[in-house]
């Protein structure tokens, strides 16, 4: 069951923008381990002599990799501008 977020989801919100970079980081990881142990069983399976297994697998890895240590060590996730109080009366769209 995905989490659940306790207020409005906006991506100017620092903590809704690192939970939703982690959970596409996910999706990322889930969708390279299915399409590549596909890959690999039917190449197994079938004996082929796929040469490309290998690129297709090191570029999605190294790709992979770079999002891991973007995500996780690069990406700034501080509040950009501190938030402005709305004065009264102001009409929330």
């Amino acid at each position: 069951m995905p989490p659940r977020w306790p207020r409005q989801p906006d991506r100017n919100d620092p903590a809704f923008r690192r939970l939703d970079d982690r959970m596409t980081f996910a999706t990322h990881v889930a969708i390279f381990a299915a399409i590549n142990s596909g890959l690999w069983f039917f190449k197994i399976l079938q004996a082929q002599p796929w040469p490309w297994t290998v690129w297709v697998t090191g570029g999605w890895a190294t790709v992979l990799l770079l999002h891991c240590v973007y995500i996780f060590a690069i990406a700034d996730y501080s509040d950009p501008t501190p938030t402005q109080s709305k004065p009264k009366g102001f009409a929330k769209n």
